[in-house]
């Protein structure tokens, strides 16, 4: 590569022959993003806080950065705040209702103690460890609501029926990473806010409402006004973006709390301080401006190739071998995501993908690969068998996914699965 800004050539998902059907635990950097990556490395590395034209140029990059996040949101420029990552959004998010619970009860002869939160039992690790931290530290209660095995989902009424006076923080993934369904957050947030009047004419601590959005951006809409939340994380890795990523919050510091974890030298109005990372954040919203034009396209590309997959597993297999493990009544999910179990002993997903020679995909949670064969703690809590859950695989599409890679992906099972029962392999783990 030259110098200067030369244009991007390499690809960013080279795979060599393979068939990658991984998408809901990465995406490869889009060609625009990486060409905006290398742009703001070479032409915008001053420093965004000197006044100088080099300074200038970055801060004015990350700006429009942040302007594309809020449009692709519906919200505004300034209820976005760039963060490392969704792991640290979400763990903000935690700190922040805890410290306003403890704020809102100052001067109160009543004092409420311990604040408490409810979420659901299928959230993302940055969600769940911080929680089961806390209370280990005794700095916070927690309630995880059961999904319910009839619709995938943590069910509204249930996650209402958690709420106790001195909850101060509901926090709802809006898709579930493993199963593909869409959680009823908009239900939900309509709910909280009639309660949070009521809880205020009797001085109760307000309830803030949080989803992570990591999985539905670039999926389908995302419009925080039509989902009345208050605060929304974005994961810049799941929509072709780079491995950073932000927070919206409704008007922060003002309408809605948000307290820094960090102390530093004021960047991001001091909610998240440190010197800007312009290049990954110039990637970001390069990515966010992708999804602005072309979200319903990309829906609609992954919706078909993933029906298609999930014909193509039935015909090759056989219905009776192929058990849907998010084919819920009355959920929707996400148009790119199909979990399924090939029924059999000896099947377990991971031993299948071991003897796949073409397919890269995962039988669960990126975060959750080290744990062997156990069962998806995700898919027990929605009602799955042990012995078909342990058997699951989770196929997730891109855009750029075929239906001539799913044709390929699924001979490859197919030869797989013929191995297995066979007997053992070389390579059998």
């Amino acid at each position: 590569m030259g110098t200067g800004t030369e244009p991007v050539e390499a690809r960013c998902d080279s795979l060599d022959g393979r068939v990658y059907l991984d998408y809901n635990a990465t995406t490869p950097l889009a060609p625009e993003v990486a060409q905006a990556v290398w742009d703001a490395m070479c032409q915008a590395w001053g420093n965004p806080s000197s006044s100088h034209p080099a300074g200038r140029k970055a801060k004015e990059l990350i700006g429009s950065a942040r302007e594309s996040l809020a449009r692709m949101l519906g919200g505004r420029p300034e209820d976005i705040v760039f963060t490392s990552g969704g792991t640290e959004a979400n763990n903000m998010v935690i700190h922040t209702a805890c410290r306003h619970f403890h704020d809102s009860q100052r001067g109160r002869g009543d004092s409420r103690g311990t604040p408490h939160i409810v979420t659901s039992s299928v959230e993302h690790d940055s969600i769940r460890l911080p929680l089961e931290q806390m209370g280990r530290e005794g700095l916070a209660e927690t309630t995880f609501v059961p999904v319910s095995p009839r619709s995938g989902q943590a069910e509204v009424d249930d996650v209402l029926a958690a709420i106790q006076p001195n909850t101060c923080l509901v926090s709802l993934m809006l898709a579930n990473n493993e199963t593909g369904v869409i959680m009823p957050v908009v239900e939900l947030s309509q709910r909280i806010r009639a309660l949070n009047q009521r809880r205020a004419a009797e001085g109760l601590p307000r309830i803030l409402v949080h989803t992570d959005a990591a999985q539905m951006i670039g999926k389908g809409r995302v419009d925080v006004q039509e989902l009345g939340v208050d605060y929304l994380t974005i994961v810049g890795h799941k929509f072709h973006g780079p491995r950073i990523g932000a927070l919206y919050t409704r008007s922060p510091g003002t309408a809605t709390p948000l307290h820094p974890m960090l102390f530093g030298g004021g960047q991001e109005r001091s909610f998240r301080p440190g010197t800007e990372n312009t290049p990954m954040i110039a990637g970001l919203g390069q990515a966010a401006e992708l999804v602005n034009k072309n979200w319903e396209a990309y829906e609609a590309h992954m919706r078909d190739v993933r029906d298609y997959l999930e014909a193509t597993l039935e015909a090759s297999f056989g219905k009776q071998r192929i058990r849907f493990n998010s084919h819920f009544k009355g959920s929707k999910r996400l148009c790119n995501t199909c979990n399924f179990s090939i029924l059999g002993p000896g099947l377990q997903g991971r031993r299948v993908l071991a003897h796949c020679k073409v397919l890269l995909a995962s039988v669960g949670a990126a975060c959750h690969s080290e744990k062997g064969d156990r069962p998806s703690p995700v898919l027990l809590s929605c009602g799955i068998p042990p012995e078909v859950a342990q058997n699951a695989l989770r196929l997730s599409v891109g855009r750029g996914t075929t239906r001539a890679d799913v044709d390929r992906a699924v001979q490859d099972l197919v030869q797989a699965v013929e191995q297995l029962e066979k007997g053992p392999g070389p390579i059998d783990p």
